[in-house]
């Protein structure tokens, strides 16, 4: 038997949230209220020429299956195809162009997507150019003729550029390229990037969408029945797919994932109004949060996006203000990635963006100084209380000189 490919999904809930919270378990064996975890490399067959639906859980597995129906149905796609990371899906969007074929970027994405065009899409024979998308002409300007990706954040990670996710397809569709969106900062219950005019859309999972940190995932949102069958190929082929296990804490995680975000959207509203204070008191610089109107492209984002997301950025005017600010801080761990039920803090420039090469930092330009906070469950007033106490303890102390030591390694999100 051929892979298994995703099922297609023709049903459309009301509510994109309700996707997350209704699995199809009255469809499994004894009717369990929760996926089984088919933990199995491999799946009897009647004979060598009779196949039944799965035969290798690298090409297809009922766990699988059942948690791709639900992001679908969140997503409002055709298909969702689950990964065993986001970048793995990443990867899969980049395996399908060809020698010669160009992508252009937005200057404004994580480091480790960075990392997979500088150094792996080039050398596989890929032109890529990045762009800065805070003006589309000139965006459109760096698009040639044999452009055949377009890929961006819908709301960039980490200086929070909102991309205009309509006005980029327009310009893909000029040139025949796809266009794709990595939504992991805002989604589905926030922005659904297909209904807007993408042809991919990418998740890392590992963040909201699983929302516990136990698990890493990617997925791909997807409606044209080729591009569907192509990815579904590479995943194949390169065995990618998301095991049953992780698939099982996924739509664990999505059942509450209305619910989680709500709570963490409230609460990153406050805070960033609090800092949005703190910066006008002139005690923390540049606040970066797509619910202040102060964030350039807000207008564009309120036309497309139905929530800010729950991820803030800001600046304090040093290296050694961040660090001290940084240290500082005790409901907020050091952490790599962002999304889950805990709060975290993290230095983009050393941490998510150090693989970033020398040679495109300006391009990038990640400041130094910047500082990104992952709003979890906690009490809004403990994470305020936190941060002010360790925003005034920066304002009162003198913080030493640091050398930045970055290994350039690659870390994570």
């Amino acid at each position: 038997m051929s892979q298994s490919e995703p099922l297609h999904i023709s049903t459309r809930l009301l509510h994109p949230s309700a996707g997350g919270t209704h699995s199809v378990s009255a469809e499994w064996q004894h009717r369990p209220s929760a996926t089984p975890i088919y933990q199995t490399a491999t799946f009897d067959q009647e004979s060598p020429l009779e196949f039944g639906e799965f035969d290798y859980s690298r090409s297809g597995n009922p766990t699988r299956t059942g948690v791709e129906r639900v992001l679908a149905e969140l997503e409002g796609s055709r298909a969702a195809l689950a990964f065993n990371s986001g970048m793995s899906a990443i990867a899969a969007v980049f395996g399908l162009l060809k020698p010669g074929d160009e992508i252009v970027a937005s200057t404004d994405i994580y480091g480790g997507a960075y990392r997979l065009l500088n150094r792996i899409a080039e050398r596989r024979g890929i032109v890529v150019r990045f762009a800065a998308l805070d003006d589309l002409r000139a965006f459109a300007a760096a698009v040639t003729d044999k452009t055949r990706l377009i890929y961006a954040e819908s709301i960039g990670n980490p200086l929070m550029t909102v991309a205009d996710i309509g006005g980029l397809a327009r310009i893909a569709r000029a040139v025949n390229a796809r266009l794709v969106i990595d939504n992991t900062f805002l989604t589905p219950l926030n922005l659904r990037p297909l209904e807007h005019g993408a042809d991919i859309v990418v998740h890392s999972a590992t963040k909201y969408l699983s929302g516990h940190g136990d698990a890493t995932s990617g997925v791909l949102g997807v409606n044209d029945p080729k591009l569907i069958a192509e990815l579904s190929f590479i995943r194949n082929a390169e065995g990618t797919a998301l095991p049953p296990q992780e698939c099982f804490l996924l739509e664990r995680g999505l059942k509450t994932l209305d619910v989680r975000l709500e709570r963490q959207q409230k609460t990153a509203a406050k805070v960033a109004t609090l800092l949005a204070e703190c910066e006008t008191a002139g005690e923390i610089q540049r606040v970066r949060y797509p619910g202040l109107r102060s964030l350039p492209g807000h207008d564009i984002h309120r036309c497309q996006s139905a929530g800010d997301g729950a991820v803030i950025c800001f600046e304090t005017g040093s290296l050694e203000r961040s660090l001290l600010l940084v240290k500082s801080l005790l409901l907020f761990p050091i952490r790599v990635s962002f999304g889950s039920v805990e709060s975290s803090v993290s230095m983009p420039f050393s941490m998510s963006h150090a693989s970033v090469p020398k040679e495109l930092r300006t391009v990038n330009a990640v400041p130094q100084d910047l500082i990104r906070l992952s709003i979890g469950l906690e009490s809004a007033n403990d994470l305020i209380a936190d941060l002010s106490r360790a925003i005034h303890t920066v304002s009162a102390r003198r913080a030493p000189a640091v050398e930045v030591r970055s290994s350039g390694a690659p870390i994570c999100c």
